[in-house]
């Protein structure tokens, strides 16, 4: 299933990581009228506040430190492709040797210059495998420009130019930022030249849910721009003339604008930013746990007051987490005092923080609340893993009616044929109702059941004696699928 938030300079019917210019809606302020008991008798003394109408100085200060981005890079020939010169007299013709025409990729985007030596921040898709990239000032100079580091995880890039004295966007505050501000989005939409457009901030905290976000860190803000290819890179600020955020992405069945853009917050932007200038590379705490958020159903499984944290669905041998004595299980409700909202807002805390600092978990486990203190290690690269493990055989496995499956226990032979690791216990999913609760909750045929409401299960008996205890409740299960694992909320159907 094709993501709608995609990383491309190409148009698509998802959303695409464009170079946008984000922009929110046209602004509006509406007259204020200020009445009390006496100018109810007197309209004369009705108070006017006069609305802003122009935030052409705000724009004049900032768009010459919003610049064009061009890059271009050598990409493989797809002569091998092409039907045509497998021809057998072509082939001949040329002494069987195809002559391969080199072939250049383009791309385009924007940029902030931040600092008047030459530092430039823009998206990293905007120069990703660029040999060359040139940026263009506001008064039409064309500059080289060398890639300083790159960090596809957060989508930033650093650039740099041999020059000095430049304009400069001095960055803002975004977490200061609020829903419903005013924000104006600067850059250059399908290369027209630097455009301006405002709207206000939609939301906060946003994150796509495309392929990979496993392995990217993002905490965007939303706003109602009209944003277009060519933006990426570019600028949102505030009324203040400062910059709140990076533009990323767009979400879009077609690929134009919709009034959905998202914005990297500049507070991260700065983070990676001096890493890169400083080392080359970022740097990201490392904890050694799986995380998901808590869901309503979750909550009730668990008996939480409140819907809010994160709950640890598995800890990595030797890790942070495993010396620091954390549970899968364990519902992260604070880190170093500060609530935890959801999983994506602690993952992104910990990354933010760098190695072998110490920090504070606040933890619910079973009935009470406690404390860890954790040394977070590196964050090393991470690669793709895991498959989808589906037992080779079904031998008259039980069913539970309540829930919808089909179980059966998971032996020596069929862990070594689902080339599961060893000591891998549990029920394996034979087959789901297409129909039943198991189904609505994401239960899949090869999945390997292995706790149900924190009680290891084994045997079927052990799934209908959970079941018993639970009748009028959701079922919190642990399920292994390839090498992850994940808790999935399963409410029984009622007789």
């Amino acid at each position: 299933m094709d993501s709608p938030f995609k990383k491309s300079n190409l148009p698509s019917r998802s959303v695409q990581a464009l170079a946008l210019a984000l922009a929110v809606s046209s602004p509006f302020v509406a007259s204020q009228f200020i009445e009390s008991s006496s100018s109810l008798a007197n309209p004369a003394s009705v108070a006017v506040v006069d609305p802003q109408n122009s935030y052409a100085d705000v724009v004049g200060r900032v768009s010459p430190a919003v610049v064009t981005v061009n890059s271009s890079g050598r990409a493989a020939s797809n002569a091998s492709r092409n039907p045509l010169l497998e021809d057998p007299a072509l082939r001949e013709f040329f002494g069987g040797r195809i002559p391969q025409q080199p072939r250049r990729t383009r791309g385009l985007g924007s940029g902030i210059i931040v600092t008047a030596d030459g530092y430039i921040l823009t998206n990293n898709h905007v120069v990703d495998d660029a040999d060359r990239v040139t940026i263009t000032l506001n008064d039409r100079r064309v500059l080289d420009a060398k890639v300083i580091g790159t960090d596809p995880a957060s989508d930033l890039a650093v650039l740099k130019v041999n020059a000095t004295n430049l304009p400069v966007l001095p960055l803002g505050n975004s977490d200061g930022v609020r829903v419903g501000d005013v924000a104006l989005a600067i850059g250059n939409p399908l290369g027209v030249g630097q455009t301006v457009t405002s709207g206000i901030i939609s939301a906060k905290n946003r994150q796509s849910f495309g392929a990979g976000s496993a392995e990217s860190f993002e905490e965007f803000i939303q706003t109602d721009a009209p944003i277009n290819q060519g933006n990426s890179g570019g600028a949102l600020i505030n009324t203040n003339g400062e910059l709140i955020g990076i533009n990323s992405q767009i979400l879009s069945p077609s690929g134009g604008n919709i009034g959905i853009g998202f914005a990297i917050p500049s507070n991260m932007a700065k983070n990676v930013m001096d890493q890169l200038v400083k080392n080359g590379k970022v740097r990201r705490g490392f904890l050694g746990i799986g995380l998901q958020d808590v869901t309503s159903d979750i909550a009730a499984a668990r008996n939480l007051t409140e819907v809010r944290g994160a709950i640890v669905n598995s800890v990595q041998p030797s890790s942070p987490a495993s010396t620091a004595g954390l549970r899968r299980g364990d519902v992260v409700t604070a880190l170093n005092g500060t609530p935890v909202t959801d999983s994506n807002n602690l993952r992104n805390r910990i990354a933010a923080t760098q190695p072998g600092a110490q920090v504070t978990f606040t933890v619910r486990r079973d009935a009470g609340e406690q404390q860890f203190r954790a040394t977070l290690g590196e964050r090393p690269t991470e690669t793709a893993r895991g498959g989808s493990a589906t037992p080779e055989r079904n031998n008259a496995a039980p069913e539970t009616g309540k829930l919808g499956i089909t179980v059966q226990p998971l032996t020596p032979e069929l862990a070594r044929d689902m080339d599961l690791r060893d000591g891998t216990q549990g029920l394996i999913v034979a087959n789901v109702d297409p129909d039943s609760p198991a189904a609505e909750a994401g239960l899949r045929k090869g999945d390997i059941l292995e706790e149900v409401n924190g009680q290891q299960v084994r045997l079927t008996t052990d799934l209908r004696t959970a079941l018993d205890r639970s009748p009028n409740r959701p079922l919190l299960m642990l399920i292994r699928r390839g090498e992850n694992t994940v808790f999935v909320t399963v409410r029984p159907q009622q007789s």
